[in-house]
């Protein structure tokens, strides 16, 4: 499985990929959408669709929540809300959207459970997350398709790039280019060359924004920091940029606690 995500400027931007997605042959269940929640009416529960299995009723903004859970004609199955640390009230249509905002208890109790097992967030890379809660920080959308093949996949991003979507790896390079000066000038007052170092630097800056990295010290994530970087993972570039990355994490997360 693969994931295929497209960032927008707005909700209603979004909801035009979703048509689209429709047309393609693209199910309900291969897509989710993530979407600032409105800031300031109450969150509550409403049905997404009338063709919804019994008790699978969702939390949905209500400003929203209507004209994004049948946007388009194309209606999707599970929302649910989640407020996130330093992003605020989100919206989460579809099951891997909603677990990839720390909602999956709640869509496993509306879905029944076995629903929800057979359709996880398998497949969306977790060093990706970031980025869209990045994105949702800056009042955008983001949407996921899950493609279950090559040709999906294929039809998924030329539905995507029709749109309007910025993808993730645009996206990704557009918040490190926004670091990048200060960074450089922080780790050029040590003598070192960032120009040579960049490349793991940002690695371990990037790995602090996992959300199991979060606030914790480097010595506490060695083992999958091992993992993931077997090369440069013990560099001191790296471990300088994971340093800096946690406290970038911090900054981004004002509720968290540091790690002890």
């Amino acid at each position: 499985m693969k994931t295929v995500s497209g960032i927008f400027q707005s909700p209603e931007s979004a909801t035009v990929a979703l048509g689209g997605l429709t047309a393609a042959g693209l199910s309900q269940e291969q897509v989710n959408l993530l979407c600032p929640g409105p800031q300031e009416s109450k969150i509550h529960s409403v049905p997404t669709s009338e063709t919804e299995q019994q008790g699978m009723g969702g939390a949905i903004g209500g400003v929203l929540g209507g004209a994004l859970g049948l946007a388009g004609g194309f209606e999707l199955g599970i929302g649910a809300t989640a407020l996130i640390p330093g992003v605020g009230p989100v919206l989460a249509f579809g099951i891997a959207g909603a677990a990839l905002l720390g909602a999956g208890g709640a869509i496993a109790g509306a879905a029944a459970g076995a629903a929800a097992e057979e359709r996880t967030t398998e497949g969306v890379p977790e060093d990706e997350i970031f980025f869209y809660e990045d994105a949702l920080r800056q009042g955008r959308s983001v949407v996921l398709v899950l493609a279950a093949n090559e040709v999906e996949e294929r039809r998924a991003r030329r539905v995507m790039r029709k749109a309007g979507a910025e993808s993730i790896d645009a996206a990704r390079e557009r918040w490190w280019l926004g670091l990048r000066d200060a960074e450089k000038e922080h780790y050029q007052v040590s003598g070192d060359d960032f120009e040579k170092n960049q490349e793991a630097y940002r690695a371990g800056f990037e790995s602090a924004q996992r959300r199991q990295c979060r606030g914790k010290s480097f010595e506490e994530q060695a083992d999958c920091l091992k993992w993931w970087y077997p090369e440069i993972w013990d560099s001191e570039p790296f471990r300088k940029g994971y340093e800096r990355g946690k406290e970038y994490s911090l900054q981004q997360q004002p509720h968290a606690t540091p790690s002890r």
